[in-house]
């Protein structure tokens, strides 16, 4: 069962990587996100405020612009894939999903603004620290939502096992991200925009992928 779980855990990442990732900008964006994601991984122990506002306003905002501005969208002549097909077969959050939950994370600090009890939720506001520090849980209690919210709809759709795979996925992507894009910022500046490995099958990415 162990073994199963690796393997698919380890499919996920690869087919994440050839399908989403060949912008070099893309892959150094990630290798960004990964680094401030680590730091608050770490400040969640110690200032879990702190650590939602550095993944939302730092982590996800560089994770995702590479997605949304970046990275190709034409013929995946190397995977001989439409994007329409790989947004059809994604198995976390394709580019429509990640546009309806960067809008919730986006729109919520207005909602807060506008009621500062968030329907009761919070004791008003008084400052803008205050205010912050409100914004912070709610985008904390963002993150950990929309986590759940698809492991469990993959539970439905899929089932348990590709639930947990990709929520773990996701917690360690940090780790496997910057392990495979820490040269992605170099070889931009050499003016490689697109990453050449994707028109062979790389061994050693999928050795990496599946230590």
């Amino acid at each position: 069962m162990m073994k199963n779980f690796r393997e698919q855990l380890r499919t996920q990442r690869w087919d994440d990587h050839r399908y989403y990732h060949h912008s070099r900008i893309n892959q150094s964006l990630h290798f960004v996100s990964a680094a401030s994601f680590l730091i608050a991984y770490a400040l969640l122990f110690v200032d879990p405020l702190a650590a939602a506002l550095i993944g939302w306003l730092v982590s996800m905002t560089t994770r995702q612009a590479g997605h949304f501005f970046f990275e190709p969208r034409g013929y995946d002549h190397v995977n001989h894939a439409t994007h329409d097909y790989k947004e059809e077969i994604k198995v976390g959050y394709n580019l429509n999903r990640k546009i309806v939950l960067m809008a919730i994370w986006a729109l919520s600090p207005l909602v807060l603004f506008l009621d500062p009890t968030l329907f009761g939720v919070f004791t008003p506001w008084s400052s803008p620290a205050d205010f912050m520090r409100q914004v912070a849980k709610v985008w904390l209690a963002i993150g950990i939502g929309g986590l759940l919210f698809r492991t469990v709809h993959l539970f439905f759709i899929r089932d348990v096992e590709t639930g947990l795979v990709w929520m773990t996925k996701i917690l360690t992507d940090p780790f496997s991200d910057l392990k495979l894009y820490y040269k992605s910022p170099l070889y931009l500046m050499r003016g490689e925009l697109i990453d050449p490995g994707h028109d062979l099958i790389d061994h050693g990415v999928e050795a990496r992928l599946s230590a």
